[in-house]
């Protein structure tokens, strides 16, 4: 029965099939446009493919002309003609490019290649030998003609900065920008910024772009990598706030929102290794201010290593190093320190490098490993360093550390940060701010990372130079630390032994100067005292012997005329009573009148102002004669004292 059921029901379907054919074959010819096959094969079919985009029928004769044209000008070069197009234009630039060519002639063929490439200018870039051309071109073009290569480059802009050989273009046009061009170039990069930075040729464009671009622009740019509901903010980056933990609250996004779509961003680039864009070390930077303690240990973990040795040159690349040493693992640590083994004088010249240098000397306790891998290098270079305006901090760090004389409130700042999640202080404020749930908490918890904002510290002692303790640092006492890395490891003896060779060079230098000072001191705390004090001994007398020479036997202006080393053997009489018996004895005594007039005047007058009364009494018989007869002139504070 079902067998018959289901025969019955074939037939039925093949009886509708045949009723169907028979229907449209004899259907009336003008009914044939309700029919969709009909009504397709009907339309006219153009004898060429119409232009991109274009979606509406050709209207006449005339417009089909004009999309032709177009159509043939933008119709891609063939291999021949990019092989007959690229030695034309290699031609035109061994001409244009010559040193001794004129002005109007290299005018003409600039212009001549331009004409060349007019309208193919998007594909000619992206080859090696014809953006070669093109670059040249813009570079001696007229606004005009630059103008114009801007235009027609405009639309493909993006596609340019991810091209190996178009990225030199792109940057060069960047550099001749007008101040609109600018504006419209970092307008359209909305939305592709966390794209780029991820590119490895991309990334140096928008590095580019960053670092031409104005506050407002910059603001633009990082907005778009804290998170995707800041991109719809754009008329907003004209606020005051710049740093991310003031943007949150005013704008009242979702921490951990913001939090998410920055790991998502960052992670793929540390994982790609392109981290040596201050963009992105500007993004570290707030990240820590925002992250959890699990997020900025995983951050710090990546870092560890070679990778953060690439970040260093910049200032915010600097500071992450510093909050990486700073907040690291003994493990951690120890690989940063083994990354930047083979670039330890690069390092120290460098302006930012050598702060992550002085924080290292001011936090890790492994001294031997400090010593093997940083001191050791150092000594190979070490008259270089004290000359160095850069190096010298680093031996001036171990003498006097985080002295305001020779480190700048920002450098004090930098070295006092901390991630507020990974410090002490932040524990406790990181889960009082868990409990209560309010964004506008941590607003004011990152007054530490405003670059303007300084230790209180350090402002009281700005005069006097006296020390700054760090928030973060190791477990070792900090006397016994610097101990080890400049006595027991023989380089404060090796600097001692150059002050003594090069003392009359170092004192007339405006940077070596300081070092002689500190080391002929004994040091911040007398660090160098007793263990050295027969060189520093040495080193007094090498000073006082240089100036009791006379003035006729050297070519070189006398060290008590010359204005820097007058006035550092001046604070050497007042602050170390040892060196001014020393220097009395072997340079001044029974010469003092020679030596009152001029900048050696005042070394004269240290003698009287000494704090150390067995000082004033040994130099006060012979002095006195020239106050009375006033040869020498004291300061009215000065003098009522010893008359008193």
């Amino acid at each position: 029965m079902a067998a018959k059921n289901q025969n019955h029901q074939q037939q039925g379907n093949k009886t509708r099939k045949r009723k169907q054919v028979p229907g449209a074959k004899t259907e009336a010819p003008g009914r044939s446009a309700t029919s969709k096959k009909p009504k397709l094969l009907a339309a006219p079919k153009p004898s060429y493919p119409p232009a991109k985009g274009y979606t509406k029928p050709f209207k006449s004769p005339k417009m089909k002309f004009d999309k032709s044209e177009t159509d043939k000008e933008k119709k891609p070069m063939s291999k021949r003609e990019r092989r007959i197009n690229a030695k034309e234009l290699a031609s035109l630039w061994e001409k244009m490019r010559c040193r001794n060519i004129a002005k109007e002639d290299r005018s003409k063929f600039v212009t001549e290649a331009l004409q060349k490439m007019k309208g193919k200018i998007p594909e000619i870039v992206g080859s090696h030998i014809s953006s070669r051309v093109l670059q040249t071109c813009v570079k001696y073009c007229s606004q005009a003609e630059r103008d114009a290569v801007f235009e027609e480059l405009q639309p493909h802009f993006l596609t340019l900065a991810c091209n190996t050989y178009a990225v030199h273009l792109v940057k060069k046009m960047l550099d001749n920008a007008s101040k609109k061009q600018l504006a419209g170039f970092i307008s359209s990069l909305h939305g592709h910024v966390a794209s780029l930075l991820r590119h490895m040729v991309g990334s140096v464009v928008l590095q580019h772009a960053y670092d031409s671009a104005n506050a407002t622009q910059k603001q633009e740019l990082l907005l778009e990598l804290y998170s995707t509901e800041l991109q719809l903010f754009k008329d907003l980056v004209s606020l005051k706030e710049s740093r991310l933990v003031d943007v949150i609250p005013k704008l009242g996004l979702q921490k951990g929102s913001v939090l998410r779509h920055m790991t998502s961003v960052i992670q793929p680039i540390l994982e790609k290794g392109i981290v040596d864009h201050s963009i992105l070390h500007r993004v570290l930077i707030e990240y820590f201010s925002i992250a959890d303690q699990s997020s900025a240990a995983d951050v710090i973990q990546q870092l560890a290593g070679p990778l953060l040795v690439r970040m260093i040159h910049t200032k915010d690349g600097s500071r992450i190093a510093m909050l990486c040493v700073k907040h690291g693992s003994a493990k951690e640590r120890k690989k940063i320190i083994k990354g930047m083994k083979e670039h330890i004088a690069k390092i120290a010249h460098d302006q930012y490098g050598s702060m992550v240098l002085l924080c290292i000397f001011s936090v890790v306790d492994d001294t031997k490993q400090i010593t093997k891998a940083i001191i050791r290098e150092l000594q190979k270079i070490l008259k270089e360093l004290v000359l160095d305006k850069t190096g010298r901090r680093l031996l001036l760090q171990l003498l006097h550390p985080n002295c305001s004389r020779y480190l700048s409130p920002d450098d004090l700042s930098s070295l006092n940060l901390s991630i507020p999640s990974l410090s002490a202080k932040g524990e406790s404020e990181a889960s009082s701010e868990v409990k209560s749930s309010k964004v506008d908490e941590f607003s004011g918890e990152e007054a530490k990372y405003d670059t303007k904002v300084t230790v209180a510290e350090g402002n009281k002692n700005t005069s006097s130079g006296d020390n700054i303790q760090l928030l973060e640092g190791g477990k070792k006492d900090p006397f016994l630390r610097r101990q080890e890395l400049l006595v027991n490891s023989g380089l404060a003896e090796g600097l001692i032994d150059i002050c003594i060779e090069s003392a009359g060079e170092l004192l007339r230098s405006n940077f070596g100067k300081e070092v002689i000072y500190e080391v002929a001191i004994g040091g911040s705390g007398g660090i160098l005292r007793p263990t050295l004090d027969g060189k520093l001994n040495s080193l007094h007398k090498a000073i006082a012997t240089l100036a009791a020479n006379s003035s006729e036997e050297s070519e070189e202006e006398h060290v008590l005329n010359n204005f820097h080393s007058s006035r550092t053997i001046r604070k050497l009489v007042l602050d170390c009573p040892t060196f001014a018996r020393t220097f009395w004895k072997k340079a001044l005594k029974g010469k003092s009148k020679l030596w009152a007039q001029g900048h050696s005047s005042k070394v004269i007058c240290a003698f009287l102002e000494s704090s150390d009364s067995k000082v004033r009494e040994l130099a006060k018989e012979e002095l006195q004669p020239l106050i009375d007869g006033g040869i020498i002139k004291l300061p009215e504070t000065k003098q009522s004292a010893n008359e008193g």
